[in-house]
């Protein structure tokens, strides 16, 4: 679908526009009015021939000409004929704000009707049950709430909850917004498509998302390629992240690697940043609007306060946010600039000695800024409320100088105030137009110069993993003997083993392979085999063996069920090495396993494709990395013979159409050991 004109329309008609004051009608025409769309506004009641000044038509039929986006606000039994009669005409979108449709149960068909016409129209609709969509760059409010008319700007927001729209559009934060949409209940558009489309519109320089449900992933891919492309950044809040993966009741993959962990690894794939609630949301979209990038090791802090250098370091370190030492250039330009009193390092502390000295700072911040290990530069400055004249005329120089420091600084500038209340709109707005993003809050601050200090994505990547992804549906199970044998074929080691169905078959596998051996039921319904003892380990020699079958044999339900018998395997670092389609994009899972696998939860989640680069790095970034590495003492693993069985998994699930491949444990052992990485547990599901 094109949303060019429902996005950025010259022509509107209100169809419910009504004189009474409390109905989304007379709210969605006052506020074209109030905002001077710059076109043609039609109105559509069946008895009113004006509101608000604006002339009003019977039907949509009637209209003069055929108008680029409507407005619906109208009861929800009357929308589906609506939208087919707009289509009909070829109206370029609509906007749908009545409820009552697929959030309740009796108006389920209605949602269903609306979509079908839409669909067979080719006609775009916003909502049902949503705020609507605002064009802030068009003067163009198709919104059933209130409207703050402000300067437009480079932000879009796309919001699956109507408040944090409405809370944005009348925020006091100078965020100059370029378009606002309320989802609603996404009867045919969803976030994806709109950020594909706004990705495309002239002015857009970050994109919002507030999002409660993934949605398609191949589109929100694409979408993330395009912002890629156009350097546009992109913050992401999600919400139900506490929920556990579709997958967590039959395997360990989706505790550790739930939908969000996923979505996250896509975002942050992409160059965006993974925010915790809607101010971090909204502070993080306007830094990317107004601000540059640079790649770099990390952040510097810059402020005058003892306490809130102290502070921010804690952050930092609680947030895994490096604050590199200044290089040894650095610290000596800085001696020759700071008071003596100064403590020189990162955090810098600077003093009040040279408050609202313009040059001093602006020489201090242009010094550091040249520090080569310095991606984002973040200076602290607060203003306090209801000062007298030559106070005020200090802290404006202290702001002045930073601002010029910040135009010379090779590390780009954030100011950042400790308290929200403590940088008024006006000196945001000062700060912006000087290029300088300016930020609420001391934590917000350090995670928004985290954000701007890494780089957008690959656009040819995200296709990549755009190409893979699409809906399935859950199949079959496969038996550990079934599993194992794809494994197998795939190059992914496994233990030596066989099946054993009597006792004929066993007594040839207890003499064919040496050592001790580990019995398993080996049945599509078991996944979790030691809830029910359903696995013997160590056993030696036929008569064990034969005991070990008959017991296994003997479990409730599972008379008769095949047994794998596989040599045991000498130790290693317990793995997780997981694939699974089910989640917004199809990943790979790498992490700490064995039993306590959910306990310890420390797993990096690559979206698919994944070469064994990008595996080893996310190995690698794990917080128990140094039992694999070589710390205290243990001898390192073999990470490239660990990588690459991972990247196996991977393409086993792409090339065989799998839902999930869970492999847990597996065992990393030093390189030289003959496997290095052995896949000794197996569960694999197939798609329908």
């Amino acid at each position: 679908m094109n949303l060019d004109r429902l996005l950025a329309p010259r022509s509107v008609a209100v169809v419910g526009a009504s004189p009474r004051v409390d109905t989304y009608g007379h709210q969605a025409l006052d506020n074209l009015v109030a905002a001077q769309f710059d076109g043609p506004v039609f109105g559509v009641h069946p008895r009113e021939t004006e509101v608000l000044g604006v002339r009003c038509y019977p039907t949509l039929s009637d209209l003069p000409e055929v108008p680029d986006a409507i407005v619906i606000a109208t009861p929800a039994a009357t929308v589906p004929d609506l939208i087919d009669e707009a289509g009909r005409l070829g109206v370029g979108g609509a906007v749908v704000i009545a409820a009552g449709f697929a959030e309740v149960e009796h108006g389920r068909d209605l949602q269903r009707q609306l979509r079908e016409n839409a669909l067979r129209h080719d006609l775009p609709v916003c909502g049902p049950n949503g705020n609507g969509l605002v064009s802030v760059v068009r003067r163009a409010p198709l919104w059933g709430d209130g409207y703050n008319i402000a300067p437009a700007g480079g932000i879009a927001l796309v919001s699956q909850s109507g408040n944090v729209a409405v809370n944005a559009i009348g925020a006091a934060r100078a965020l100059h917004l370029h378009t606002v949409i309320s989802c609603g209940n996404q009867a045919v558009l969803e976030a994806s498509d709109y950020v594909i489309a706004l990705a495309a519109q002239e002015g857009v320089r970050s994109i919002a998302l507030y999002l409660e449900a993934e949605g398609d992933g191949a589109r929100l891919a694409e979408g993330l390629a395009m912002c890629a492309e156009r350097e546009i950044g992109v913050a992401v809040l999600k919400s139900g992240r506490s929920a556990l993966g579709a997958t967590a009741a039959a395997a360990h993959t989706g505790a550790v690697a739930g939908d969000a962990t996923v979505l996250r690894a896509l975002i942050e794939e992409a160059g965006g940043a993974w925010v915790d609630d809607p101010h971090e949301l909204l502070e993080t979209a306007k830094a990317m609007a107004h601000g540059r990038r640079k790649v770099g090791a990390g952040v510097a802090v810059i402020t005058c306060s003892g306490g809130d250098a102290a502070i921010s370091a804690d952050e930092a370190d609680r947030l895994g946010i490096p604050l590199p030492p200044l290089a040894e250039a650095t610290r000596a330009a800085l001696e020759l600039i700071v008071p003596a009193a100064a403590t020189i390092g990162n955090p810098l502390d600077y003093t009040a000695m040279i408050w609202g000295d313009v040059e001093g700072i602006a020489n201090i911040v242009r010094a550091t800024g040249s520090d080569p290990s310095l991606g984002q530069l973040l200076v602290y400055y607060d203003m306090p409320q209801k000062m007298g004249a030559a106070a005020t005329y200090s802290w404006n120089s202290q702001l002045d100088g930073i601002l010029l420091g910040g135009q010379d600084s090779d590390a780009p500038v954030i100011v950042a105030s400790t308290l929200p209340d403590l940088l008024p709109e006006d000196l945001v707005d000062k700060c912006l137009q000087r290029g300088v993003p300016a930020v609420w809050g001391l934590t917000t601050g350090i995670k928004v110069a985290d954000a701007m200090r890494r780089s957008f994505g690959d656009p040819d990547r995200l296709r990549s993993i755009g190409a893979i992804a699409g809906p399935a549906e859950p199949g079959d199970w496969l038996a550990e003997h079934e599993a194992k044998h794809l494994l197998t074929k795939a190059g992914v080691p496994v233990p030596r083993g066989g099946v054993a169905s009597n006792a004929n078959e066993l007594a040839a596998l207890v003499y064919e392979f040496d050592g001790p051996l580990a019995l398993k039921l080996s049945h599509a319904s078991l996944q979790h085999k030691s809830d029910i003892g359903a696995l013997e380990l160590g056993v030696i020699g036929t008569d064990d063996a034969r005991a070990a079958f008959e017991r296994l044999q003997s479990i409730d339900g599972h008379h008769g069920s095949p047994v794998l018998v596989e040599q045991m395997q000498a130790p290693g670092v317990e793995l997780l090495i997981a694939a699974r389609r089910d989640s917004v994009v199809p990943c790979l899972v790498v992490g700490l396993g064995g039993v306590w696998v959910e306990a310890v939860g420390d797993a990096a989640v690559l979206p698919l494709p994944a070469d064994a680069t990008r595996v080893e790095t996310a190995i690698r970034s794990l917080r128990g990395a140094s039992l694999l590495t070589g710390g205290r003492g243990r001898p390192a693993v073999d990470l490239a013979a660990v990588a690459d069985l991972a990247v196996r998994v991977g393409q086993l699930l792409i090339n065989e159409d799998l839902m999930l491949v869970e492999l847990n444990p597996v065992f990393a052992r030093p390189a030289g050991t003959e496997p290095a990485a052995v896949a000794v547990d197996a569960v694999i599901r197939r798609t329908a």
